[in-house]
């Protein structure tokens, strides 16, 4: 061969170099896809499983922003305010400071359950009513839980629990 036509061929160590940093960037743009999906998933898992806890007092005053999504009531019981319906439903009260909410339980309450007791409902606001529709209650029996948060449970009648 001349010593044009070896100038001009590719030299034989220059075209792996240039497939291996192909391999590299296609290694890397894979590498990135999967951190961005892995990074979406695990924040989809996180958001999902929040739900929101509020007070019914807390919960009246963010009723535009809470809309229909699910969160946590906070309350105690009206007293005179349970009704049992047809149908294994359950209309009463919850109160927390002034603030009144109306809801209706679709499931069975637990024994526990009765007037002028602390419970969280775990449900949602109906349509554009104050109607808060609970799909369970969970009685708060505990004197750990008053004692490590003061002031966030009251009465009907304002005081502290």
């Amino acid at each position: 061969m001349s010593a044009t036509a070896e100038a001009v061929a590719p030299s034989p160590a220059r075209v792996p170099s240039a497939r291996a940093r192909q391999v590299r960037r296609r290694l890397l743009v894979v590498a990135l896809v999967l951190a961005a999906a892995f990074g979406l998933l695990i924040d989809k898992v996180l958001t999902s499983a929040v739900v929101y806890f509020k007070t019914a007092q807390e919960a009246l005053r963010a009723r535009a922003t809470l809309g229909n999504a699910t969160f946590q009531l906070e309350g105690v019981v009206v007293p005179g305010s349970i009704v049992r319906q047809r149908g294994a439903r359950l209309r009463f009260v919850v109160a927390s400071g002034p603030a009144r909410v109306r809801v209706e339980e679709r499931g069975t309450p637990p024994q526990l359950f009765q007037a002028n007791i602390p419970v969280v409902l775990v449900g949602h606001f109906v349509g554009s009513s104050d109607l808060f529709a609970s799909d369970q209650i969970l009685v708060k029996h505990s004197n750990v839980y008053i004692a490590a948060h003061p002031g966030r449970v009251r009465a009907p009648d304002g005081s502290v629990r």
